[in-house]
Order: structure tokens, then C-alpha cells, then sequence
């Protein structure tokens, strides 16, 4: 191996580690905003039971259900993640790099139906 070919396969699986990296940003922040839908659909129970008076929740308290999705998606998202960078890099090492849509096509449409599905659900609350 030419010390070239070294300096860009280090490049190369430097790069790996850092769209890893980037991935699981993502689904922590996939997983914090599930929690906080979560932690807000208690408050408001809570709230109502503080207060002693029954509160009207908007909608059919889909919320709780949309944060535990979301939180089980972030965890699939870093699952997803490791199995795509441990490819990558044999893939790297191999010299038949092949380029795989499938996390990012995955994660776009489930963003996409939550978003809308979030959407309808505070349309109703108006």
C-alpha cells in the first residue's frame, strides 16, 4: 500500500466515523424530542390532578403514544447506524465502496408521517 492510498483510506474511514457520529445526533434528538411529548402528556395529567378539576385534553392524548414511537425510532436509528458504518467499513477495507440509501430513504418517509401525523393532531386541538 502507497503511503497515498493510506493517507485516503484513513480519509475515507475518518469520513465514516463522522457521518456515524452525525447519525447518532440525529437519534438523540429523534429520541429527546420523543421524550419531552412524553414527559409533557404526564405534565399535563398531573396538572389536572394538582388542580383538582378534570382538564379537557385536546385530541385523543396521541401524544404520549407519538413520544414512545419516536423514542423507539431514535433507538433504531443508532441500531441502523452501527450496522451501516460496520458495512461501510468493511466495504472501505475492501475497496468496493457501494452506496446505500436505504437509513436515509427509511428516515425521511418515517419523519415525514410523524411530522404530518403531528400536524393533524394539533389542527384538531384548535
Amino acid at each position: 500500500m502507497t503511503p497515498e492510498s493510506k493517507t485516503n483510506n484513513t480519509s475515507n474511514h475518518l469520513a465514516n466515523e463522522r457521518t456515524f457520529l452525525a447519525w447518532i445526533r440525529t437519534s438523540i434528538g429523534i429520541m429527546a424530542f420523543g421524550f419531552v411529548l412524553v414527559k409533557f402528556s404526564l405534565f399535563l395529567k398531573q396538572l389536572s390532578i394538582v388542580l383538582e378539576k378534570k382538564i379537557v385534553f385536546p385530541g385523543k392524548g396521541y401524544s404520549g403514544i407519538s413520544g414512545i414511537i419516536l423514542v423507539a425510532m431514535g433507538v433504531l436509528t443508532s441500531l441502523f447506524a452501527y450496522i451501516r458504518y460496520k458495512k461501510i467499513q468493511k466495504q472501505i477495507n475492501q475497496n468496493t465502496f457501494q452506496d446505500s440509501s436505504l437509513l436515509l430513504s427509511f428516515l425521511t418517509v418515517f419523519i415525514l408521517v410523524m411530522g404530518i401525523l403531528l400536524i393533524v393532531y394539533l389542527i384538531e386541538s384548535i
